[in-house]
């Protein structure tokens, strides 16, 4: 768990909400539904658009954008909303609210349940990037350097080229790696796109240095590797993929 402090109980009343900040930098909303502490993401699925200046009842947030509403406890969503909320353990000590800002790599399929050792490596190398809405990240025919986890936001990755790419695309969670040539030794070059669809943070990971890494854990390695293949395969046999 990495716990960092998120605020203090007296500054956000029963039944309301406050965007704050972690010591990391990161921006969540905090409601405070009676006693009970809640974080969620700071800003809305549906376009960038503050949730704190939305509306709370002590249960249900809606954005005042578009009246999307969530379950403040679950981060399901209600009504108009067609988005869950990204929802973060909270707990309190004392007078200090803390949030577990667990990692994109802890959550993602590909390395979760990993050596320790070997994630903190792997943490270390990653270097965190934000970036602009409708930014393209790299196209078929790219050097396949690096790949990437979603931390935040939206992306969308598309195999295929011109005309044989898949219609419409996979929209990536949080945790979901994508632009996995980096970690194939055969494949040089890129055989996919990705775009991203509104102002995201990823975390960038050299394929090379990080094959290396698991060379020298081949309990991890095999584990990353085996899963990486059933990724791959589950793209490739998706509806649309060419």
């Amino acid at each position: 768990m990495t716990k960092q402090i998120i605020c203090r109980i007296g500054e956000i009343p029963a039944d309301s909400i406050k965007e704050c900040k972690t010591e990391g930098g990161m921006k969540l909303l905090v409601a405070n539904s009676g006693k009970e502490y809640y974080a969620v993401q700071a800003t809305c699925p549906h376009q960038d658009v503050p949730l704190c200046e939305g509306l709370f009842d002590g249960s249900v947030l809606t954005c005042h954008q578009h009246l999307w509403q969530w379950d403040i406890r679950s981060g399901a969503p209600l009504g108009l909303a067609e988005a869950p909320l990204e929802v973060y353990n909270v707990f309190v000590e004392g007078d200090a609210v803390y949030v577990d800002s667990q990692g994109a790599l802890n959550v993602g399929e590909l390395f979760a349940g990993i050596a320790e050792s070997t994630l903190a490596a792997l943490t270390a190398m990653a270097r965190r990037e934000e970036y602009a809405e409708k930014c393209l990240l790299y196209k078929p025919g790219d050097p396949a350097e690096d790949f990437f986890v979603l931390d935040s936001g939206r992306v969308e990755f598309q195999i295929g080229r011109d005309e044989r790419t898949s219609p419409a695309g996979f929209m990536l969670k949080k945790g979901e790696v994508f632009g996995w040539a980096a970690l194939l030794e055969s494949q040089p070059y890129r055989i996919a796109s990705a775009r991203v669809l509104e102002k995201s943070v990823l975390l960038r990971i050299n394929g090379k240095r990080t094959l290396k890494l698991l060379e020298s854990d081949p309990a991890s390695g095999y584990v990353v590797m085996r899963r990486l293949s059933a990724l791959i395969a589950r793209f490739l046999a998706a509806p649309g993929a060419k």
